[in-house]
């Protein structure tokens, strides 16, 4: 079965997939736990103490292609300085860049959009 393809807008270029929207809405889902994460080491502790080490974001998803993002919450001054590793690869190609993680917030949410 195919599905409508998700395409993600690179620093430079994009890449554009198959992608199911369920596995879209848990990627939005992810994404949305790592927000949260650099929120919160974003935001200097009133006591001057030291900010608790949050946990990487490590998605991946497997179907027709496999998806894998990376991101690392702790070393990013604010969430809209963010940038996550992207891999895209399936038997006859693989794909690893950067992609500004705002961007990709806007490219998931647009693809939730459009698939209703």
């Amino acid at each position: 079965m195919s599905s409508t393809p998700l395409m993600l807008n690179l620093v430079e270029g994009s890449v554009s997939f198959s992608f199911s929207p369920q596995a879209a809405r848990e990627l939005k889902a992810a994404i949305d736990q790592l927000m949260e994460r650099l929120r919160t080491v974003s935001t200097k502790p009133a006591s001057g103490g030291r900010v608790t080490p949050q946990p990487p974001l490590e998605y991946r998803h497997t179907g027709e292609v496999f998806l894998e993002i990376f991101c690392n919450p702790n070393i990013w001054p604010t969430p809209f300085a963010a940038k996550v590793l992207l891999t895209v690869r399936d038997v006859s190609i693989r794909l690893t860049t950067e992609a500004e993680l705002t961007r990709v917030i806007e490219d998931v949410n647009q693809y939730l959009e459009q698939v209703g």
